[in-house]
C-alpha cells in the first residue's frame, strides 16, 4: 500500500508515522491486501487534532473516515474506527457477490462439458468458446525483466505491473519474433 502522510500545522514525526502505521496495519489485514493507495491528513487546531484517512481498495471503492480528539491516538482511531466499519460493509459485498456466482459457475462448467470436443471446428453462426484459466498473477517488474520472462517461457505473453510506471502493462511475442509492449493511455 502507497501512503501519503500530510501534516498541516504539524511535523510528521516518526512516531507518529508508526502509529498511523499501526492504525491501518489492522485495516490491510482485515482487506487481504486490498488496499491500493492511502492518504492520511493530519490538523492541529487549537486545542484539537484532526485525523482525515482516506484509502483508495481494488474495484475503485474508495473509504473515509474523520476523527477528532484531543490526542492525536484518539483522533486516529475514530478515523480507523470509521473505516473499518466501510471495511465491514465492503468485505460483504465481496463474499456475498462470490456467493451469487457460484450458480453461474456450474452452468457455465455443464455448457463446456456439453460443448463440442476440441478437434471439431464451430458453427459460423455460433460465437467463441470462451475457455476459462487459472489466475494469473501481476507482478511488479521493470519492462526489461518481463522481456527476460517471456523469451524464457513457452508462454507467449506477460502481464506485469510496471514498477517504474507503476501501470498495468503487456509484453508479447510477435509473429516476426519481436516483442511487443501494451501500455494503457493515461
Amino acid at each position: 500500500m502507497r501512503l501519503e502522510l500530510t501534516g498541516r500545522q504539524v511535523e510528521i514525526t516518526p512516531a507518529l508515522r508508526r502509529l498511523v502505521d499501526r492504525k491501518l496495519a489492522k485495516l490491510d489485514r482485515k482487506l487481504k491486501d486490498a488496499i491500493v493507495s492511502g492518504q492520511v491528513v493530519l490538523t492541529k487546531d487549537k486545542y484539537r487534532n484532526v485525523a482525515d484517512i482516506t484509502l483508495h481498495v481494488r474495484g475503485d471503492n474508495i473509504l473515509h473516515g474523520l476523527g477528532e480528539g484531543t490526542a492525536w491516538e484518539v483522533s486516529l482511531g475514530q478515523a480507523a474506527e470509521k473505516l473499518e466499519q466501510q471495511a465491514t460493509t465492503l468485505k460483504g459485498k465481496w463474499t456475498e457477490r462470490k456467493r451469487r456466482a457460484t450458480p453461474g459457475k456450474v452452468i457455465a462448467a455443464e455448457a463446456l462439458s456439453r460443448a463440442e470436443p476440441a478437434g471439431e471446428p464451430a458453427d459460423a453462426g455460433q460465437a467463441p468458446r470462451i475457455v476459462p484459466t487459472p489466475r494469473y498473477p501481476v507482478k511488479p517488474m521493470t519492462v526489461e525483466e518481463a522481456a527476460m520472462v517471456v523469451t524464457d517461457r513457452k508462454e507467449a505473453f506477460v502481464v506485469f505491473r510496471n514498477s517504474v510506471t507503476d501501470s498495468i502493462n503487456v509484453l508479447y511475442r510477435r509473429k516476426d519474433g519481436h516483442l511487443g509492449l501494451i501500455e494503457p493511455e493515461s
